[in-house]
């Protein structure tokens, strides 16, 4: 007799069917566990049986063979103990083989039979939901499922006896409640910062359409702390970029007890990160930094220090909003549409440009530092603004800065005339400038004439390549939202140009 239980492996962030089948016949005692299994699942079979003895059960002296179908597909994590132990349970009488039905199973076991979180448990639940199944998994990982909705059955105990007992009809474990994350109070505020009016005013425009921003200026004008206070303007992810999100960091583990939150991503990694940890990859496959930011904010300090081919791994992730890792027997893509917001010196001393300095190298030390960031990665920045050292007078002043709250109220609006604007158009699934295409941004912001020949005479001059033309258009489009404007003005494109060619003219 063969019993089966369903579980599933993860490809991205797809909960993909796996089926468990556990075969007990006479034979040599020996456990084997086939269908491709790695390292982690190969070792499920010393835990199962550690916890099934603890749980006061014991494997009979058999041939004991476990196949996690289908064959070819390969078996990553730790997810599979509880799955495993369940079909040895139902094939050796412990429970009842029918008392599986319906349910998809996940979980570690630990040697003393208690069950232990794992990741994916949130894309698992979903796919169980949508198979019209419940689900079985740890107890701390039940508030995590919870998410997947009402109606689906989680069965979440804390231990294996204790799961046995409710399959039994013994003891009853109790649904799990979704949990919020219980924010810190008091984010970084934009009222800290003194002087940088410019800096402030395109961080708004940068917070409002969802555009990437780069800063320029030397050591200790106040970059990394401007880039720190842009999660306090940002509006909440609203139900269905949360779940993207959600699935994404329950895939990577970091779903701290199951709880989710509503605030954006904001990642920052070290310069030394390699481009599998900025894009995702490695020997089982995980997503990146890009991915981890997710509909939130990237933020890349000191760029060029970064690997000139890591910052080019993310030119595929800023134009198509995901990516795509290839290996020889996957193919797995994560979503990845974030908002990147950079920061630099102007050279490798960082003082060029400031008055009274005279670098010995000439403008050498500009062209050799700034060139290790590749002119099509460039290209995909909308805003590039320069940040000078603030002055004395600024720091002595009084603090007058506006706060972050206001400029969060007026992102707000923004971006809710976008999302207005594009479910209209029939585009319900875009919310932001910087995400609409290019055919669908011209039709938006139709520029009348005189605007046109302020936009050709710019081309033409600055040499502005179409995903450029299309990014001005963008920008433009988010000017005149922060305005209150219905139709894109002169003004809002010179604006918008004056970022572009600030960058052009680097």
């Amino acid at each position: 007799m063969v019993t089966q239980v369903a579980t599933v492996a993860f490809q991205g962030i797809e909960a993909v069917p796996v089926e468990v089948q556990v075969q007990i016949a006479p034979g040599m005692p020996k456990f084997f566990l086939v269908g491709l299994p790695d390292k982690a699942v190969k070792e499920s079979s010393e835990r199962v049986r550690a916890a099934l003895y603890a749980s006061g059960l014991s494997l009979p002296p058999k041939r004991i063979t476990v196949n996690l179908a289908p064959a070819d597909l390969p078996k990553e994590g730790s997810h599979y103990d509880l799955p495993i132990a369940l079909g040895l349970m139902a094939a050796i009488g412990a429970i009842p083989s029918d008392a599986l039905e319906g349910y998809l199973a996940l979980g570690e076991l630990g040697l003393d039979g208690r069950l232990a979180p794992t990741a994916g448990v949130l894309p698992a639940a979903i796919a169980a939901l949508s198979r019209d199944m419940g689900i079985i998994c740890a107890e701390a990982s039940g508030p995590e499922a919870a998410w997947a909705g009402d109606d689906l059955e989680i069965v979440a105990p804390q231990t294996l006896l204790a799961l046995v007992n409710h399959l039994g009809g013994f003891q009853i474990c109790s649904r799990p409640v979704a949990r919020r994350r219980a924010e810190p109070a008091g984010l970084p505020d934009l009222s800290d910062v003194r002087g940088q009016h410019v800096a402030r005013r395109a961080l708004e425009v940068a917070a409002a359409g969802g555009h990437n921003l780069l800063m320029v200026g030397p050591p200790g004008a106040g970059k990394s702390m401007l880039a720190a206070r842009l999660p306090s303007i940002l509006p909440p992810l609203n139900p269905r970029e949360l779940l993207d999100v959600s699935m994404i960091q329950s895939i990577a583990g970091e779903l701290a007890g199951g709880a989710l939150s509503d605030r954006r991503p904001f990642r920052a990694p070290h310069h030394s990160a390699s481009m599998a940890a900025l894009v995702g990859g490695g020997l089982k496959v995980r997503p990146g930094e890009a991915s981890l930011a997710h509909n939130g904010v990237l933020f890349l300090d000191e760029l060029p220090e970064f690997s000139p081919s890591v910052l080019d791994s993310l030119r595929q992730p800023l134009e198509a909003g995901e990516t795509v890792i290839a290996r020889a027997n996957a193919h797995v893509s994560f979503p990845a549409r974030f908002q990147l917001v950079a920061a630099m010196n102007p050279c490798k001393c960082g003082l060029a440009g400031t008055p009274g300095h005279v670098c010995k190298r000439g403008d050498r030390c500009v062209l050799d530092y700034q060139g290790r960031v590749s002119g099509p990665f460039l290209d995909r920045i909308d805003l590039r603004i320069d940040v000078p050292a603030v002055s004395a007078a600024d720091m002595i002043g009084p603090a007058t800065a506006e706060p972050s709250a206001a400029v969060a109220i007026r992102v707000e609006a923004a971006r809710e005339r976008q999302r207005q604007r594009y479910a209209d158009a029939g585009h319900p699934d875009i919310f932001t400038n910087a995400a609409a295409g290019p055919s669908l941004i011209e039709k938006l912001v139709d520029p009348d004439k005189e605007s046109q020949t302020l936009l050709l005479q710019a081309s033409e001059r600055f040499n502005l390549s179409a995903r450029a033309y299309h990014r001005v258009l963008k920008v433009a489009r988010t000017l005149a939202d922060l305005a209150g404007a219905d139709k894109v003005a002169r003004p809002h494109l010179a604006e918008a140009l004056s970022y572009r060619l600030n960058l052009a003219l680097a």
